[in-house]
């Protein structure tokens, strides 16, 4: 059984009526290179059904960054580029896509860090990530109003400057604000990245109720494999640039080695 179809096994695990039966995004075989020289990822191939949310797992610098960028079409601003493989979205290559066009066609990346604008507030954040949609007045407000449903916390800081709001907060804003582009596809690099416990599980829940609920598939880059296993349905783990590993979340809870290598557990 190849590693596609075995997504597609463990999205079965998803409500009836839920499921994607066409790939969302497939990732074929991709090797790129930094500054012509440094080769970063090589041979990675992974799928995100319809639907689906995927792990994207692995210590730091094992890729994950990387794999997420040559997907979204960042990799330009750090003077990398995909030499080998490709990838395709809803069917569609996305070869020389620019990364606007792409947020325009369903993928939204939600970079590694809670990067928002400080100076603005949290709505005027809010906003910016409206624009790339040319939406009207009503249309923005109406979803301004669903992200303030998605996030109370938000709503409570909708007039407070991005900057002196809290580090769960900002990760809050930055997925808020990708959402205002009405994505297909939202790519999280890092989301738990220095945040307290109990804020991880929240952003987490939110990612399964836009799951479940509005249908938003998700590939997601964490080093926190435990918690990314408890929402994904599927995983791929990275290590030093290749594919390691790959199965259901249920299967890769349940690997010995992987519970040794990253998790420090022996069985």
């Amino acid at each position: 059984m190849t590693a596609f179809s075995e997504v597609h096994r463990a999205i079965d695990l998803l409500p009836t009526g839920s499921r994607g039966q066409q790939a969302l995004l497939h990732v074929d075989d991709i090797e790129v290179v930094y500054e012509d020289a440094i080769l970063a990822v090589s041979g990675i191939s992974l799928e995100v059904p319809s639907n689906g949310v995927i792990a994207l797992l692995g210590a730091n610098g094992a890729g994950k960054s990387t794999t997420l960028k040559a997907i979204s079409g960042l990799l330009q601003a750090d003077r990398a580029r995909v030499t080998r493989g490709g990838v395709r979205f809803r069917g569609q290559s996305t070869a020389g896509v620019p990364a606007n066009r792409l947020v325009r066609d369903g993928i939204v990346h939600v970079l590694e860090g809670r990067h928002v604008f400080s100076h603005l507030t949290v709505e005027e954040n809010l906003h910016s990530g409206a624009y790339v949609r040319r939406i009207s007045g009503k249309d923005l407000q109406a979803g301004l109003e669903r992200i303030y449903e998605w996030f109370p916390r938000l709503r409570q800081k909708r007039k407070v400057k991005a900057g002196y709001t809290s580090g769960g907060e900002q990760q809050m804003l930055a997925i808020g604000r990708a959402l205002m582009t009405a994505p297909k596809l939202v790519l999280l690099d890092e989301p738990s990245m220095g945040l307290a416990p109990l804020i991880v599980q929240e952003i987490f829940e939110i990612v399964d109720h836009l799951n479940r609920s509005e249908g938003v598939s998700f590939l997601i880059a964490e080093q926190n494999i435990p918690v990314a296993l408890q929402h994904a349905h599927y995983g791929y783990v990275l290590e030093s640039g290749r594919l390691a590993l790959h199965g259901s979340a249920h299967e890769l809870r349940n690997n010995s080695a992987l519970q040794e290598a990253y998790l420090g557990k022996k069985q």
